[in-house]
């Protein structure tokens, strides 16, 4: 890891007053955590969750920045906010991601909201990020959350997929192989039949059948296990030939 570089001397910016300022000026309500940094590793810890993978976090690996504050909205935003090196009229600003309560997965594919650099005056650093950084963190947030909410459903392997078989009199006929699937299928109302050695829901109430199924193949799914509803075959002697269309003529002629 290449040595941090350090800050001049004569830097003199005071971004504690700078982040208090800024909060008050900011929409909503926002209220600081100032951090100076008695150690070099005290700044990696307070930019860990920073959702920046450009300007800002440049600036957190190549410089000693020596303090930073968190803005924390009402709502749970949260805003990192550093000097910015070699701009002595400007300061950085980056979102924090909600890694506390989200999955890292919930984060593939979704692009960063980057941070930017405002000028040490608040009311002009409110209005940029106001315009700029929260319109485009809650857009990543919003695709966070929904992914989030919907994760990924693991392949269905053909080893294990479950078979369900319609039968003539309204039942369904579950066969499989593995454990984990045929506690599902019991756990949901199906019950082992030896005779046709298969897992076997009655359907003398259609609408309880209907839901067990539906609840036995979300389950199933979770598991990364497939399944297959088809209609049992009927035999040649099940199939009767197509009736006379009323009013047809007879094609047999006598003499």
């Amino acid at each position: 890891m290449p040595t941090p570089r350090s800050l001049p001397a004569d830097d003199n910016r005071d971004l504690e007053s700078f982040a208090a300022v800024l909060a008050d000026t900011l929409p909503g309500t926002w209220t600081v955590e100032y951090h100076q940094h008695r150690h070099y590793d005290d700044q990696f810890m307070h930019a860990e969750d920073v959702w920046d993978l450009n300007l800002v976090s440049d600036a957190i690996a190549e410089f000693v920045l020596g303090e930073d504050a968190h803005l924390i909205r009402q709502d749970g935003t949260r805003l990192y906010v550093t000097i910015r090196p070699l701009h002595e009229d400007e300061f950085l600003v980056a979102a924090i991601a909600p890694t506390r309560d989200v999955a890292a997965e919930a984060f593939e594919g979704v692009r960063e909201p980057e941070g930017i650099a405002v000028p040490a005056d608040p009311e002009l650093a409110a209005h940029a990020i106001d315009a700029d950084l929260l319109p485009r963190y809650d857009i990543a947030l919003a695709q966070v959350r929904h992914a989030a909410m919907n994760p990924p459903q693991p392949a269905p392997r053909p080893d294990t997929r479950v078979v369900m078989t319609w039968r003539d009199d309204g039942s369904l006929a579950a066969t499989t192989t593995t454990r984990p699937a045929a506690e599902v299928l019991l756990a949901e109302g199906f019950v082992w039949e030896t005779a046709s050695n298969a897992y076997v829901l009655t359907g003398d109430d259609t609408r309880a059948q209907g839901h067990a199924v539906q609840a036995a193949g979300a389950r199933l799914a979770r598991l990364g296990i497939g399944t297959a509803l088809r209609t049992a075959p009927r035999s040649p002697a099940d199939i009767a030939l197509p009736a006379p269309q009323p009013g047809a003529r007879s094609a047999t002629r006598t003499r």
